[in-house]
């Protein structure tokens, strides 16, 4: 695994409490080149950050194939993306958050460390530095700073869900992204086949 490069103290939080209804099997254990999804990403993630978090519904399910210096947050139910994310949020102490999906096969270290890099140049004013792409910004793998967390979960009190509406009313700084192909998500049993047939 590439090492870190980046002294921004940055905790990460994946999110894993989806209920694949599209995939029909749990995306989260899903293999890529014999190594389960979830595992990937959170090596990962350590590989960019000081602390990981795994956010959910199902702790006992990935708890011996997380590696073990990633803490597991049980959520009570499954709630959505926003709300694991709060739930999550809570636990931080650093100032930004990596805040990745657990189905992303085509992640990369190396990229998202570049990308850490930039968290210094970020204006004050934004609460997160995110890819932005046609249909809008890319909320499950980006960077998020700690502070948005009571302005997130007030909009989930007034019974917001959706991200992209969140963000819409924020101050988003942008990311460039040079392989769109990163951000490929495997949600379902075509993607899956697609990107064994890649590999």
């Amino acid at each position: 695994m590439i090492p870190k490069r980046s002294a921004i103290k940055l905790t990460a939080i994946v999110l894993a409490g989806g209920q694949s209804a599209r995939m029909g099997e749990d995306k989260a254990l899903m293999t890529i080149d014999g190594v389960p999804l979830i595992s990937k990403i959170c090596n990962i993630a350590k590989a960019c950050s000081d602390r990981v978090y795994v956010v959910t519904s199902w702790p006992e399910r990935y708890r011996k194939i997380i590696p073990s210096d990633c803490q597991l947050i049980p959520e009570n139910q499954p709630s959505g993306p926003l709300v694991g994310f709060v739930q999550g949020l809570n636990r931080v102490e650093s100032d930004w958050v990596l805040l990745l999906a657990c189905d992303l096969p085509k992640l990369r270290a190396d990229v998202l460390q570049d990308w850490v890099a930039k968290l210094a140049e970020v204006q004050e004013q934004a609460i997160a530095l995110l890819v932005r792409q046609e249909l809008g910004w890319e909320p499950l793998c980006g960077f998020y700073r700690r502070s948005c967390l009571p302005e997130l979960t007030e909009f989930i009190q007034k019974g917001g869900r959706s991200f992209q509406q969140f963000l819409a009313s924020q101050t988003v700084a942008e990311l460039p992204l040079t392989d769109p192909e990163m951000l490929f998500n495997c949600n379902r049993p075509e993607d899956l086949k697609k990107l064994r047939m890649a590999n």
